[in-house]
């Protein structure tokens, strides 16, 4: 039940907005002025046409585009407190409305960080978070630094944020829920090589960790006549998409999530409460359950000795097949090397 899409909400329930954006075509700054307007006034237009809605969510590249050729190009990315933010802060601030946004963000220290915020309705940014996973080769972006942040969120729900790819390593996932959050939001800019992926992970994000999932990508045609695929999903602690969109442009998918029933399976659940048996197995067999971490992926993460068996027969290991220079080398700190972009990706 999703409350016919938020328009007769539960108690305690959160009612959401997924924007299935038009892919915004981005070329000069007038470009990128006019995307963060067009946003601004979608968050304006939205709750005044469903004034129930307490989160509205736009997909990755929201502001900047699908367009590798602009990416790099730094009058053409924003910063945390550049006129773009502060655009959506605002709007966001006089309606009273939550939103989350995509920025490629500026960095003087090598390349551009994939961002994305969730400003809560007095205008504030309550999570600021940098894409953990950019998608590779296809992406030039600085890994992020900040980890997986949490934030309170509307109706006793606490909030995460995936990009894109972070989606497709349920270590992400897992991450956002082992820190509290019920709500797992991931935008995206996938187009449709990824459709299937998109919808079966966002299924299992959800499921695996007793968490809602809502997400949702662009869609239309960009500059190349490369579809995005929309595809909009809310899927409920069990799996079950009880919200899903299509490729309609500029359509926002609304529907509720109730955050103290996810809350209630974590802690009423006995079978298939994987995130609480994860780290205490067996407890039937011994008391509190085998506490141990018998995974060697983990030991050999957290140690810096990562490696998979067949690590030398990896055949890409940077950008340079697409067209991106060769990356920085971290243990000489030397800024990253900007060339033109690639040919047209997936997103993600």
């Amino acid at each position: 039940m999703t409350g016919l899409g938020g328009l007769n909400p539960s108690s305690g329930a959160m009612v959401l907005g997924l924007v299935q954006q038009q892919v915004p075509i981005i070329s000069e700054p007038g470009d990128l002025k006019a995307a963060s307007e067009k946003v601004a006034d979608m968050v304006r237009m939205a709750k005044a046409g469903l004034p129930t809605l307490d989160l509205l969510v736009f997909p990755e590249y929201c502001l900047n585009g699908l367009n590798p050729k602009s990416w790099l190009r730094d009058d053409l990315l924003c910063d945390l407190d550049g006129p773009e933010v502060e655009r959506l802060r605002s709007a966001c601030a006089d309606r009273r409305i939550w939103g989350c946004f995509s920025l490629m963000e500026r960095n003087p220290h090598g390349a551009p960080y994939n961002s994305g915020i969730i400003v809560d309705a007095s205008g504030e940014i309550a999570l600021y978070y940098r894409k953990m996973h950019p998608m590779v080769p296809l992406e030039p972006w600085e890994p992020g630094d900040l980890g997986v942040p949490v934030c309170a969120g509307p109706a006793g729900s606490t909030l995460a944020l995936l990009i894109c790819h972070d989606g497709m390593f349920p270590e992400m996932a897992r991450e956002a829920a082992y820190k509290g959050a019920n709500v797992i939001l991931r935008t995206a800019g996938y187009t449709d090589p990824i459709r299937s992926s998109w919808r079966f992970t966002n299924q299992s994000n959800a499921f695996t960790n007793l968490a809602y999932t809502a997400s949702v990508a662009l869609t239309g045609a960009d500059a190349t006549g490369i579809w995005s695929i929309g595809e909009a999903m809310i899927c409920d602690p069990e799996g079950n998409v009880i919200e899903q969109g299509d490729n309609s442009p500029d359509r926002i998918v609304t529907g509720e999530v109730v955050p103290a029933r996810a809350d209630e399976a974590r802690r009423r659940w006995g079978v298939e409460n994987n995130i609480y048996q994860l780290g205490h197995r067996g407890y039937v067999a011994v008391r509190g359950g085998a506490t141990d971490c018998p995974y060697t992926y983990m030991t050999d993460l957290a140690a810096g000795r990562y490696r998979v068996p067949w690590e030398d027969e990896v055949e890409m290991t940077d950008g340079t097949s697409v067209g991106y220079g060769p990356p920085r080398d971290p243990a000489s700190d030397k800024e990253t090397h900007r060339t033109n972009a690639p040919r047209q990706t997936t997103g993600g």
